[in-house]
């Protein structure tokens, strides 16, 4: 037992090589998520990595997967979430967009700007456009809106956001929460509920002034 956690130490871990590798690319760009860069941040030899990766695509793709399951899987998620009203659904989709834990800005506009370089890459964001926007489209179907009204209002949902993102857009935590009902009541046609606000608010520490 003790020599198995010695050898952990020195190998590191798999998790660990990913974070360093997830970091790198946050701060720097895909061209510097190699591996003996890595190792020296981790301060492991350069062999340990293979104990857990055969090779630098597979921790890129590695990468891929993390963005995929975080920010697209919990995107549709909340999507699906419940809601009495579209108004309470989107302040739930509206969650992603103010908890990292669900959705990674930052790691969104890493993975895009990947994109511009690797049209495998440029593939995957692609797909998992598609897929949010499906699941948006959806949402708005389950109350009630047609196909058409669906589509449009769950691709003005997501395009907006993305710009957001794409544009590094940087609001005060109160501006934002501010102009939260305008953005509810443009994307949905339907004005929030103060009750369903307050249950937003509550949930990411805000108290309205």
């Amino acid at each position: 037992m003790e020599q198995a956690t010695a050898d952990s130490g020195w190998r590191g871990s798999h998790e660990g090589w990913l974070e360093a590798a997830y970091e790198t690319l946050l701060e720097s760009g895909v061209d510097s998520v190699k591996i003996l860069p890595l190792a020296k941040r981790l301060n492991l030899s350069r062999t340990s990595f293979y104990w857990f990766f055969k090779d630098r695509e597979e921790l890129l793709g590695a990468l891929v997967s993390r963005w995929r399951e975080k920010n697209t899987g919990n995107l549709v998620r909340q999507t699906e979430a419940y809601a009495e009203s579209i108004a309470e659904a989107m302040l739930n989709v509206f969650d992603c967009w103010l908890n990292k834990d669900l959705f990674d800005s930052q790691f969104e506009f890493a993975v895009r700007s990947w994109a511009l370089q690797s049209p495998e890459i440029l593939a995957e964001v692609q797909r998992a456009d598609q897929t949010r926007m499906e699941a948006l489209c959806r949402m708005f179907s389950r109350f009630g809106y047609a196909e058409g009204p669906a589509d449009v209002r769950a691709r003005t949902t997501y395009l907006v956001q993305i710009g957001y993102i794409s544009m590094q857009s940087s609001e005060d935590l109160a501006l934002r929460m501010k102009r939260i009902p305008e953005y509810i009541a443009i994307y949905t046609g339907q004005i929030p509920q103060q009750r369903e606000l307050d249950r937003f608010f509550a949930r990411h520490g805000y108290r309205a002034e």
